[in-house]
């Protein structure tokens, strides 16, 4: 038995029974919420049981950036953004503003389903692994960041991608590597969104950033010096 919450959030009743038969399906447990206020008033209550939000774009009262960033302020709940917008532009905004997946109208439900156990799956591996690199100190089974002893508050984009990067000490990856193991899916948009979150995981890590390097004409490689 699936012990899953998860909130869809979608002014569409017709979209939010297609998503929801299908999640039911694989037994996951579904909350509803038909604008973004009374996502964020159910997200409240509920904070310690849902593990996944499905969060539409374009609603009433309260769209979904807006949900996104206060539930961002105080949580790394994974959260992928549905809309019917399919331009590049809304997706690195998106990614910028911490979202673990973005999938465009019209989608396959099937195929929504498998982006959310894929993203649950790797959340919630079981890795009980601490490592240190040069004063930035990962916990694998927390999913924490610490740099000099502090945490350091990441999405799960950005702890998956620096993730990605320490596991791979020393080596040059390619941005088209990086999205096929830390996107997870052939990612279609550009390949610009991994510079937008290099750029915010460096400043999150302050000083420690420049274990970051930039490999001209290849991608990005990290080591400690």
């Amino acid at each position: 038995m699936n012990d899953v919450t998860v909130l869809v959030v979608d002014d569409e009743a017709r979209m939010r029974k297609l998503i929801k038969d299908f999640l039911v399906q694989k037994d996951y447990k579904v909350i509803e919420a038909e604008n973004g206020e009374k996502a964020l008033e159910i997200f409240e209550e509920n904070r310690n049981e849902i593990g996944i939000i499905l969060l539409d774009v374009m609603m009433p009262k309260l769209d979904g950036w807006s949900v996104l960033r206060q539930i961002r302020q105080e949580s790394k709940v994974p959260i992928i953004m549905l809309t019917a917008r399919g331009e590049e532009q809304d997706e690195l905004f998106g990614f910028e503003l911490g979202v673990d997946e973005y999938i465009s109208k019209p989608f396959s439900p099937k195929i929504l389903v498998a982006r959310v156990e894929a993203i649950l799956k790797r959340t919630k591996a079981n890795e009980n692994e601490i490592h240190e690199y040069g004063g930035i100190t990962i916990d694998s089974d927390g999913r924490t960041v610490k740099v000099d002893g502090k945490n350091v508050e990441m999405s799960l984009r950005e702890y998956e991608l620096l993730k990605y990067l320490v596991d791979n000490q020393g080596i040059a990856l390619s941005r088209d590597k990086i999205l096929n193991n830390v996107w997870n899916y052939d990612y279609y948009g550009d390949s610009r969104t991994i510079d937008s979150h290099i750029k915010k995981i460096r400043h999150k890590l302050g000083k420690k950033g420049k274990y970051i390097e930039t490999m001209r004409g290849v991608g990005y490689k990290f080591e400690v010096k």
